[in-house]
């Protein structure tokens, strides 16, 4: 075990189009030079969320002596913003946050030999880094992610149909006319999340703080995702990765919640095409089980990343 402080840091990122000079802000558990103990990259979810509501996953490194880097994507959080950029879909792409994170990783010294860990948007952004095949990517981990939108979409649509009949009237009735900030749509989306996003109550403050990160700059989350998990406009909207998944070449663990928004059926594609791929369901636990069971998260999730 490892008693030595976190490190935070900003990696400057060239990114001709965005008008300014950005950069992507991170923080480092760990010694990344130690030759016994390969790095894991952890990628946030949103799009457009924060680094905050993952914070736990710094357990790996106190628990197994695994360097642990957490970072908030380009455009929220501590990361440079650029509102001015909303809705520009030209710009706000799934390749954008690619070659983001190769310079991250370029800048700490590590893109020779890591892993990788994607939560939710971030796992649909991780399979789509590893189907390229980059040499250094050694381990790879899926949380709580869809392998195609449509089948986020499909399941979305399932679960709003369990919710009680007037929830389901409220959101379909403010979805239609546009009034996604009327009180009562907000109100219903929070049965939904209750069910399907954390079921611990009240939210952990981590995941508020993302939530909060999202709310006072909504800019990528809008433009690629739309205004909730289950209302889909954005440019992710036709996203799959379900074609390329035979090209992931590196072991996988996958990682779900049995409450998850991402269902079995959303996740089963990488569990049916990558072809070294081991899934764990997590029984007690919606979409983010390293906060609902955190004490079993890091377990096996250290083991395997252990298990070289």
């Amino acid at each position: 075990m490892s008693s030595a402080q976190p490190f935070e840091g900003e990696a400057n990122f060239d990114v001709p189009t965005a008008g300014k000079p950005c950069k992507t802000w991170y923080k480092v558990y760990g010694d990344l030079t130690s030759p016994t103990h390969r790095p894991l990259i952890v990628l946030h979810g949103g799009p457009g969320s924060t680094h905050d509501y993952l914070g736990t996953l710094s357990e790996i490194h106190r628990l197994h002596s695994i360097p642990v880097v957490l970072y908030d994507q380009l455009g929220n959080g501590r990361s440079t913003h650029l509102p001015e950029k909303m809705g520009d879909t030209t710009f706000w792409t799934v390749q954008l946050f690619i070659d983001e994170l190769h310079n991250l990783l370029s800048h700490l010294g590590i893109h020779e030999d890591y892993a990788l860990l994607g939560q939710s948007w971030g796992g649909m952004l991780a399979s789509c880094y590893a189907v390229q095949q980059p040499i250094g990517l050694k381990k790879l981990i899926i949380a709580d992610s869809p392998a195609s939108m449509a089948l986020w979409i499909e399941v979305a649509n399932e679960l709003k149909k369990e919710l009680p009949q007037d929830v389901q009237d409220a959101l379909d009735k403010h979805e239609a006319a546009g009034t996604i900030q009327d009180k009562e749509y907000i109100d219903a989306t929070t049965v939904f999340y209750d069910r399907h996003l954390c079921r611990i109550h009240p939210m952990p403050k981590p995941l508020a703080d993302s939530f909060g990160w999202m709310e006072q700059d909504s800019t990528v989350y809008l433009t690629m995702n739309g205004p909730t998990e289950f209302h889909i406009t954005g440019s992710l909207k036709t996203w799959s990765v379900v074609d390329d998944l035979h090209k992931i070449k590196v072991p996988t663990l996958l990682i779900n919640g049995r409450y998850d928004e991402a269902q079995d059926k959303v996740v089963i594609p990488f569990f049916q095409h990558i072809p070294n791929v081991k899934w764990v369901q997590f029984a007690d636990s919606a979409h983010v089980p390293h906060l609902e069971e955190t004490a079993r998260y890091m377990a096996i999730v250290g083991a395997y990343l252990k298990d070289n």
